[in-house]
């Protein structure tokens, strides 16, 4: 079954830019180390509809394996998407949505490619290049990024607020 536009995209973009800061927790320090980041994420596309969402987040994992769950303001999770070398599933209340791989999953509910190793990469504070996307990490130290993508279209806005223990 096919999301919501606005829902899908935000949970693709949460997935990709939840993270322009630092982790919660390191499990452990080396490269194969898991994270945890929460907060609210607030996107508007650009679109003919000009679609906006916000809703609460936690992201656990790593480019290879984690979780995203997604909450509504009362604190329910109203999507989960989960992932492992072996595939990606999204499951938003009785409705799952398997894939191969995450990437795979992210592009047939948006429509373009979405650089997920480079999410993780801005959740540690490393400002590495996308193409089509521009963050801002400027104020990561506070808990706030702003992440916008112009390519490609429809062209839309990502705005993150960690909790306190987040930062």
């Amino acid at each position: 079954m096919r999301l919501p536009r606005s829902l899908s995209a935000l949970l693709v973009l949460g997935a990709l830019l939840a993270g322009c800061a630092q982790p919660v927790r390191q499990l452990q320090s080396d490269a194969g180390a898991s994270h945890h980041w929460s907060g609210r994420m607030a996107l508007q596309v650009q679109d003919s509809q000009q679609q906006s969402f916000s809703a609460g987040f936690e992201l656990q994992g790593r480019p290879e394996q984690g979780t995203l769950l997604v909450f509504n303001p009362l604190g329910s999770v109203i999507a989960r998407l989960q992932w492992t070398p072996r595939g990606a599933t999204l499951q938003q209340g009785e409705n799952i949505t398997e894939s191969e791989s995450l990437p795979e999953l992210i592009s047939r509910m948006t429509g373009s490619a979405i650089p997920v190793t480079a999410l993780f990469d801005w959740l540690q504070g490393k400002n590495t290049a996308v193409s089509g996307w521009k963050t801002d990490l400027s104020n990561v130290a506070q808990g706030r990024l702003r992440a916008d993508r112009f390519s490609p279209p429809p062209e839309a806005s990502l705005r993150i607020v960690l909790d306190q223990d987040a930062r």
